[in-house]
């Protein structure tokens, strides 16, 4: 299968949850042998760029405008002329124009496309922005695919409800559960501190609500005064986050580790003794799962798609409550015979839903339903494509 894939952001030049699922998809789909070009926009480059990633083709364009934080690259449609070469082309996210201009180009040319829904609502505009968008351009990039891949039913609820009528599967988001797991190193800056260590993991934007964590550590410190806090990430909140630490008088018991590389993040978790995600709005963050694959508990906002799974492996809490997340960490900090069990479920969960080689093989075995819908039938009466039977392989 020839596949082209749309995207926004591609690992290793931008770290995140979204980009590195790209990026391991199209080299797993690589190494099962099918043909992958990826097609993003870079600041790296001055002019397009075509290179060879991992076992794929890498395209890069620079961007030449960026609005609320979503980058334009003026040769979308020239890049995209040659879609009809591709078995299926495969966007991420409704949020970027990138994915919006494949969706028209393939509905206008008549060629097979999936999207993958990589959460309703963007972490670097305004929220009502994100909203707009969601009911409008991007309800209508939706119905233009001819699936829409989701991580949770709760997601394909939404989409439902904002009137979506085209096909849509859920995919669990899986992991390496080999590489993300309780044995081997931990991470040397947080363990090598005197007492508990929670950790926060995300860009530092304020649809991640960092600020939520800093602001309940006060309180936190009263019950736990040798706690520690790590943000490991960065982005426009790192100054004001570093002055209030400061202000505070803070700096002894909050570090800032910046951008931590990917392959070093099981070591993050390892050493952790909780993991907080207080996002406003989330799709169905790897993070989480990652820190529970290493036995880490979580505390989280309560959002609808990722409450099942926090609530048996740590808490949830109001978005934006900060006295509820600092009683929330302070109470299991302050019981680690609870903590430990927390962990030891979170993992036994992870490990029996959430297998990254079976992510790959259901994403394929989509990708290759709608690549070979018979042309002849019209688009309002192709059969209906749903999830296949999970494919149980080791993991990769």
């Amino acid at each position: 299968m020839h596949i082209l894939r749309v995207a926004q952001d591609i690992f290793p030049e931008t770290v995140g949850g979204a980009p590195y699922h790209i990026h391991a998809l199209s080299r797993d789909q690589a190494a099962m042998g099918h043909e992958v070009t990826v097609l993003t926009v870079s600041d790296g480059v001055e002019e397009r760029e075509v290179t060879d990633q991992d076992g794929y083709t890498l395209i890069k364009q620079p961007p030449k405008l960026e609005l609320l934080g979503n980058q334009i690259f003026a040769n979308t449609v020239s890049d995209l002329r040659g879609m009809e070469d591709f078995d299926v082309v495969h966007t991420h996210s409704h949020l970027f124009f990138s994915s919006n201009v494949a969706a028209l180009y393939c509905r206008m040319a008549d060629i097979p496309v999936a999207i993958t829904c990589h959460g309703l609502n963007s972490q670097r505009g305004p929220f009502w922005f994100s909203r707009a968008h969601l009911r409008t351009l991007g309800k209508w990039t939706y119905d233009s695919a001819d699936v829409t891949l989701c991580y949770t039913d709760v997601e394909q609820s939404k989409l439902r409800n904002i009137g979506v009528d085209a096909d849509i599967a859920v995919v669990n988001n899986g992991i390496d559960t080999n590489r993300f797991s309780p044995a081997g190193q931990e991470h040397p800056d947080i363990v090598n501190q005197s007492g508990q260590a929670i950790v926060f993991v995300g860009r530092l934007v304020d649809g991640k609500r960092p600020q939520d964590v800093l602001a309940a550590f006060d309180s936190i410190r009263k019950h736990c005064p040798d706690a520690s806090l790590f943000f490991c990430g960065d982005g426009p909140l790192r100054d004001r986050l570093e002055s209030t630490v400061a202000d505070k008088g803070l700096a002894d018991a909050v570090e800032f580790l910046g951008r931590v590389p990917y392959q070093q993040m099981p070591s993050v978790f390892r050493a952790a003794d909780l993991f907080v995600l207080p996002s406003r709005t989330e799709g169905f963050p790897r993070t989480v799962i990652e820190a529970l694959a290493c036995e880490t508990p979580v505390v989280a906002s309560n959002l609808e798609q990722t409450s099942k799974i926090v609530n048996q492996t740590g808490k949830t809490v109001q978005v934006g409550n900060i006295e509820g997340f600092a009683t929330a960490i302070s109470d299991l900090l302050s019981d680690e015979h609870r903590l430990s069990e927390l962990g030891k479920h979170g993992r036994e969960i992870v490990t029996t839903r959430y297998n990254w080689a079976e992510t790959v093989q259901e994403t394929t075995e989509i990708l290759g339903q709608v690549a070979e819908i018979d042309d002849s039938v019209t688009r309002d009466k192709k059969e209906s494509i749903s999830s296949p039977t999970p494919v149980i392989k080791d993991e990769i």
